[in-house]
């Protein structure tokens, strides 16, 4: 599975209209990826089937978020509920850097039937293992994860071990530098079968079909 993460309107037509099993649509690329805007995830869904999951993060930074901003939140995903989203990508943590059971459960139990993956804010936790057997209590489907470490790569050793150890459980969505020149090395050694990639290629601005497709060809 090939989730492309779009930061704005190209790439996520580009990404519908490739190969791309789905997209995670988000705003602000230098800032993580933040809420995008609602009347354009709107637009496309009136233009492609493929499943769009929706990023719900008011501010970039650090993953632990005032009660303004969390109620800002759960108003956001309601409303991208009603307008059709395919699932969410979130993660709240406290001010320990460990996952916020209390808030993050309101979010996934506001979602109801619509998968949640809870993003790379994991990767700022002290403890991999405890996060995910945390994760996995709440309710979440996936986990964007780049093992802890700064791209997949660095992280390939951490990420076999967590997809060893939970696939069966959770859907371990491997991200951070995945390309289409890295992506079949890291499927082999690590064992997994889901991947996230922005498919910008060096120097470019956009998601790149021809990009999307290597990659898609190499899993």
């Amino acid at each position: 599975m090939l989730e492309i993460a779009c930061f704005e309107m190209t790439s996520a037509e580009t990404a519908l209209r490739s190969v791309a099993d789905r997209i995670e649509f988000c705003t602000q690329q230098q800032q993580g990826g933040l809420t995008p805007n609602i009347d354009e995830f709107r637009y496309l869904k009136s233009i492609s089937d493929k499943p769009i999951y929706v990023m719900i993060r008011p501010k970039g930074g650090s993953f632990l978020y005032s009660d303004q901003e969390f109620l800002q939140m759960q108003k956001d995903l309601t409303a991208f509920k009603a307008s059709g989203a395919d699932g969410f990508v979130f993660g709240i943590l406290n001010s320990g850097n460990r996952v916020d059971k209390e808030r993050n459960l309101r979010l996934v139990d506001l979602a109801g039937e619509v998968p949640c993956t809870f993003h790379r804010a994991v990767d700022r936790t002290p403890d991999l293992e405890a996060s995910m057997e945390t994760i996995i209590e709440l309710g979440f489907r996936s986990v964007l994860t780049s093992g802890g470490a700064e791209n997949a790569m660095k992280g390939k050793e951490k990420l076999r071990a967590l997809v060893a150890r939970y696939a069966g459980r959770i859907s371990v969505l491997i991200g951070g530098g995945v390309r289409a020149d890295n992506i079949a090395e890291l499927k082999a050694f690590t064992g997994a079968e889901h991947f996230h990639s922005s498919a910008i290629p060096p120097y470019e601005m956009f998601a790149s079909d021809e990009e999307i497709k290597r990659m898609k060809k190499n899993l």
